[in-house]
């Protein structure tokens, strides 16, 4: 029968009935773990390639790899949940995608050449083209769910991912007259929404559930609750100090009342369907109106964007805009301030009046200095040549410095 083979310090191999076991210690702690096999060979290669962890400040050990893509998973979905994350429903969608990749998979078997391989099946498939900011959402989602895991002690590090270079500076806005011709195609419930967001650049989501409870007429304010936000941060509008948006306002209080007394009903929202209920998805009738307007493409969150570039156009701050609009970083912010070429064709028309004021201003000196016989200084050119010694004085100037 075989013996129990015990090096001090190294561990050791024994059975227990036919069944080869190992034992070591990491970290103050004894592991026991079963080889799986009736040979003692195998067991002293599983202890050498646990004490080769160790050795490598990585130790594995059975726990780490036991888990599974299930596992890491349901750690992801559960941190969502408690969290009360809004982009749960996103999360699904990144997991659905990396479920048919990786469903079968223990975590210790998603690799950096594994991931690096999901990156490319993902880019390269016809049927399902997708952007790079997806694939990268969908890896964002997967090394959340390592980090989750690694915390657990379910694994033992977190994979090395790819890093996808994303050009994501935002496009989309509309000038005055494009959102005026855009919202006039719009259905009467569905204006009003858009009109708040074009002024406010508020999140679609923020718009929709606005309810009359955060909206003070009055005091002329319009607030959203913390925890209510995308950034989880409460925010308010002034309505008094932009007439155009206190006036819409009035209107739609108006018009909400008087749905009020038609349906026979209290109507907490500020935006309803016809019928009282939250106004909801109005995809059909936004391509509509886009189209009807000749503006093919443009997104309800163009109207976010626009509220942002066209704050930074007035000169408000920086930190003052953020507040206005609920963006956290001004990394954030930065790709929303688009120029356009309204913007570029004013800045080369600065640059043409400055070079036409500099040509006459040299025009004008060649002239002076033709009528003078000699050379004129200009009032700015007197002032710096004050402040010059001729080199030749300097020099001369020199040995009676030494001799005094």
């Amino acid at each position: 029968m075989p013996q129990d083979h015990n090096r001090r310090g190294l561990g050791r191999i024994y059975l227990r009935g036919s069944t080869w076991w190992i034992q070591y210690s990491h970290r103050g702690k004894t592991h026991r773990e079963s080889a799986k096999s009736d040979r003692d060979v195998d067991a002293a290669r599983l202890l050498k390639k646990r004490l080769g962890e160790i050795g490598n400040g990585r130790l594995i050990g059975p726990a780490s790899e036991r888990t599974t893509f299930a596992d890491l998973e349901k750690m992801i979905t559960d941190d969502y949940a408690i969290n009360g994350r809004k982009s749960g429903v996103r999360l699904q969608t990144s997991l659905t995608r990396l479920r048919e990749h990786f469903g079968e998979d223990r975590a210790i078997d998603l690799t950096a050449d594994r991931l690096a391989g999901y990156v490319r099946a993902r880019l390269e498939d016809k049927d399902r083209p997708v952007k790079p900011a997806t694939v990268r959402a969908e890896l964002a989602a997967l090394k959340r769910a390592f980090a989750l895991a690694k915390r657990a002690g379910k694994v033992a590090d977190v994979p090395p991912f790819p890093i996808l270079t994303i050009q994501n500076t935002r496009t989309g806005f509309l000038e005055q007259g494009d959102f005026a011709r855009l919202a006039a195609k719009l259905p009467d419930h569905v204006r009003p929404l858009a009109q708040f967001a074009y002024l406010t650049g508020w999140r679609i989501s923020e718009c929709e559930s606005l309810t009359w409870r955060q909206v003070d007429l009055v005091g002329g304010w319009a607030r959203l609750e913390p925890g209510s936000t995308k950034n989880g941060e409460g925010r308010a509008f002034p309505l008094r100090s932009l007439p155009d948006l206190a006036a819409l306002m009035e209107r739609q209080r108006e018009a909400v009342t008087a749905l009020e007394r038609e349906t026979e009903q209290i109507i907490p929202w500020v935006f309803p369907k016809p019928d009282g209920s939250p106004i909801g998805r109005f995809d059909k009738a936004w391509k509509t109106a886009r189209k009807a307007a000749k503006l093919p493409g443009v997104l309800f969150h163009d109207l976010r964007r626009s509220a942002v570039r066209n704050l930074e156009r007035a000169g408000v701050s920086r930190s003052a805009s953020m507040k206005l609009t609920g963006h956290k970083t001004e990394s954030v912010f930065r790709r929303y301030a688009i120029v356009d070429s309204a913007d570029l064709e004013a800045a080369t028309a600065m640059l043409a009046a400055h070079r036409e004021a500099v040509a006459k201003a040299e025009a004008a000196k060649a002239e002076a200095e033709k009528a003078a016989g000699g050379v004129v200084d200009f009032p700015g050119e007197q002032a710096q040549n004050r402040h010059k010694t001729p080199r030749k004085a300097q020099t001369a100037s020199a040995p009676e410095s030494v001799t005094a």
